[in-house]
């Protein structure tokens, strides 16, 4: 079915979405990662801070709510685990020693769900990066061409198969997120199958290739709740690394409120005004998004603000 997407403004039109792993003071300083030895150079310099993650989760310093990373300086073990080289900030060069996760210990250790609304814009970067690199690295042991095991590269940002030599990349999939409102400033919320009953987000979906983001917004609703769109509004992004999303927020209009469900993909859809979402979060009917994922700020964006939970 066709939809009329119109313009998408320009990012000073309007006030984009403050999101909390969007925030970074890494520089990645990519060109450095080709430096011959480079790595091996840094690890030598015990000025350069050094992240341990254990799967997904880093050791920590400080109170809940106020908490920082915890780095080290390098040791000789560095040499032989996979260490990636993730950039500088302030003349400090930090990287990331990834282990496996069953190695993790019993010192103050969490993740980056756990972690990502208390930590500074320095700290987010590094955590996010790491653990995007990390799910990369994991799924990347062997060449997607001929099945040599491949090793890494260029601070380990690329992977070189050990038969052909070809290189291999990370790589991120772009998904859209999408607040839907009705002519009555109505916000569209559903749930897939997999989720609890009492739990509802925005719709979200995946580009497809040779798609615009745009138009996946479009298809994204069409196809899971039949509502066509206009008026598709670019809000924010931010990396979503669980393993390798980047997430793409817009705002949409709704041409229509007949909701016809994809049962596969959508177990239940509602229309919400403002004042019956805050009331079903605050008595506790209904559970939303959590505050680092993009769904709610989303949510709180079109609503005007914070919505109060239960305590």
């Amino acid at each position: 079915m066709p939809h009329s997407l119109g313009p998408v403004p320009s990012a000073d039109s309007e006030t984009l979405l403050e999101l909390g792993l969007s925030r970074s003071a890494l520089d990645r300083s990519a060109a450095l990662r080709k430096e011959p030895d480079q790595l091996r150079r840094l690890l030598a310099d015990p000025a350069t801070c050094v992240l341990d993650l254990y799967g997904d989760r880093a050791p920590y310093e400080g109170e809940p709510g106020s908490r920082r990373l915890y780095y080290r300086p390098p040791v000789e073990a560095d040499r032989s685990d996979l260490v990636i080289y993730l950039g500088a900030s302030d003349g400090r060069s930090y990287a990331c020693a990834i282990h496996p996760a069953e190695h993790d210990g019993d010192d103050p250790r969490a993740n980056l769900r756990s972690l990502g609304m208390e930590l500074g814009d320095l700290d987010v970067g590094v955590l996010a990066a790491s653990v995007g690199m990390a799910n990369w690295h994991a799924g990347q042991g062997f060449c997607p061409r001929c099945g040599a095991p491949t090793e890494p590269a260029e601070g380990g940002w690329v992977r070189i198969c050990t038969k052909d030599g070809s290189s291999h990349f990370p790589r991120t999939d772009p998904a859209v997120i999408m607040a839907v409102v009705d002519d009555e400033d109505r916000l569209l919320l559903a749930r897939g199958p997999q989720w609890g009953e009492n739990r509802l987000s925005v719709l979200a979906g995946f580009v497809e290739p040779g798609e615009s983001l745009e138009a996946a917004v479009a298809r994204e609703v069409f196809e899971e709740v039949g509502v066509p769109v206009t008026d598709v509004r670019y809000r924010g992004n931010q990396p979503w690394p669980f393993p390798a999303s980047l997430m793409v927020g817009f705002r949409a209009r709704a041409a229509s409120t007949d909701l016809v469900l994809d049962p596969e993909e959508i177990a239940e859809a509602r229309w919400f005004s403002r004042e019956q979402l805050a009331e079903e979060v605050g008595d506790g009917r209904l559970g939303i998004s959590p505050h680092l994922s993009i769904a709610r700020h989303l949510i709180e964006d079109w609503y005007g603000g914070r919505i109060a939970e239960p305590s």
